[in-house]
């Protein structure tokens, strides 16, 4: 089990401010039928223990002389600097089971999609689990290579758990699956009426002039004669 030092926070509110340039993170710790009590950890060995333990390995917290066993609760994420600001940190009793989310790693590599070029499909990235403390597991490892074929699926059945352990989906749920790829719809390209299309060549240009030559002629033979006026 990890050990992570912490100490009682006595700067609150804006004080936190201070701490963070200390390179030191404020957080809270609660649980087991006790009040929230506010304490302050090294930036640095916070991050390294929710990278080791994340949210279901308990973690020793030493406050001074005291010792807790805790789960890493809930982590603020400054959106800008994308680190730590805050961690709330859960006691647990260990002879009390316990309700925790477990992320889900896959591993191996899946021959319908290597070989058939079928796409993989990850439904499910946690699972919700009861357990004592001490039984948690820190994740859940599928394996996708028995994945051999188009709408092959691992489900929640195929996981290898550990005695007093239980997965709070049903049996038949899907963690992961391969589909065969949709092959592209091609769109038919209508044809032009040729109605609306124009044409236009030397060809045609001239015989349009000489039909607009010819127009005029005739409309020149229709037209009237004016007779002079005598003087």
């Amino acid at each position: 089990m990890l050990t992570l030092k912490a100490q009682t926070r006595a700067v609150l509110g804006k004080g936190n401010k201070a701490l963070r340039q200390r390179e030191l993170i404020p957080a809270v710790v609660y649980g087991a039928g006790e009040p929230s009590r506010p304490i302050e950890i090294a930036l640095k060995d916070f991050k390294k223990a929710w990278s080791e333990a994340g949210e279901s390995s308990l973690i020793e917290l030493e406050i001074g002389s005291e010792k807790k066993n805790v789960l890493i609760k809930d982590v603020q994420i400054d959106p800008v600097k994308d680190f730590p600001v805050h961690a709330d940190f859960y006691a647990v009793r260990m002879d009390k089971v316990i309700e925790a989310e477990v992320p889900v790693e896959f591993v191996g590599e899946s021959p319908a999609v290597k070989n058939m070029g079928a796409i993989l499909i990850k439904v499910v990235h946690e699972l919700n689990v009861e357990a004592l403390p001490g039984d948690l597991p820190s994740k859940f490892e599928v394996d996708i290579s028995g994945l051999a074929n188009f709408n092959d699926k691992f489900l929640v059945s195929d996981l290898k758990l550990s005695s007093g352990v239980k997965v709070l989906a049903g049996s038949d749920d899907v963690i992961a699956l391969v589909e065969e790829p949709k092959a592209e719809e091609e769109v038919p390209v209508e044809a032009p009426s040729l109605e609306n299309i124009e044409v236009v060549d030397k060809k045609g240009k001239k015989e349009e002039e000489g039909v607009s030559g010819s127009e005029s002629a005739e409309a020149a033979a229709k037209k009237p004669e004016t007779k002079e006026s005598s003087k």
